[in-house]
């Protein structure tokens, strides 16, 4: 799994991701800050997928929002527990991730497309 942004994102999906992100993204910030604050993870980590999938927690279903995507979130140590993240990629992963308090950490769940993307937050 490429834990760089990935071309094949941008056009395929950049598009529906950057508008539902823009909906959802102050109470995502906030929801990676409270994790981090509280000591859950350094590395929150925000799933998106159409449809319902059995990782993390259920943050918004897309029919309440009006979104195209669930938003899902999870912290790292899921995402290796569940093998999603090889345990030889961890360290890897933690140089990649960014700063949390201006990047959100996605990862991009369709059909057979599984990304990792760094969205930033929009300036106030």
């Amino acid at each position: 799994m490429d834990l760089e942004n990935n071309p094949e994102l941008d056009g395929k999906y950049l598009g529906t991701v950057s508008q539902d992100f823009i909906k959802v993204s102050d109470n995502i910030k906030e929801a990676s800050y409270q994790i981090r604050k509280r000591g859950f993870s350094d590395f929150p980590v925000f799933i998106i997928s159409k449809t319902e999938i059995p990782i993390g927690q259920l943050l918004y279903k897309k029919e309440e929002i009006g979104t195209i995507w669930n938003y899902f979130v999870t912290y790292l140590d899921e995402l290796i527990q569940r093998k999603i993240i090889e345990t030889g990629k961890v360290e890897e992963f933690k140089k990649t991730y960014k700063n949390p308090e201006e990047y959100c950490c996605l990862l991009v769940i369709d059909e057979e497309f599984v990304n990792f993307v760094f969205l930033p937050y929009p300036e106030d």
